[in-house]
């Protein structure tokens, strides 16, 4: 069954490690079967805090999604987004068609 890492991003705070995070992190794809779906698109906030941003990555299955996140390329990339953005970031498993 397919799963989505979803990204909502609430601000960015240090721009320079966005730019080390934004640089690394699209070699972590490398290899994977993964389809973006929505990235960084226009994104209109209708309940809760304002979304500055949004990604939404498909997976064939959860344990993709895991390897991915999971995958030394992507953990070196990710101390950046750490440093440099408040996040919110989940995998959720779809339903069967």
């Amino acid at each position: 069954m397919a799963a989505y890492v979803v990204f909502v991003r609430n601000e960015i705070t240090d721009p320079a490690e966005m730019k080390q995070y934004q640089a690394k992190a699209p070699a972590a794809r490398e290899g994977r079967t993964l389809k973006p779906l929505a990235f960084y698109g226009a994104v209109e906030t209708l309940e809760g805090p304002t979304v500055d941003g949004a990604v939404i990555l498909e997976f064939p299955d959860l344990a993709e999604a895991h390897a991915w996140y999971d995958s030394p390329i992507y953990q070196d990339a990710l101390q950046h987004r750490l440093k440099g953005a408040d996040y919110r970031v989940f995998v959720i498993e779809g339903v069967a068609a």
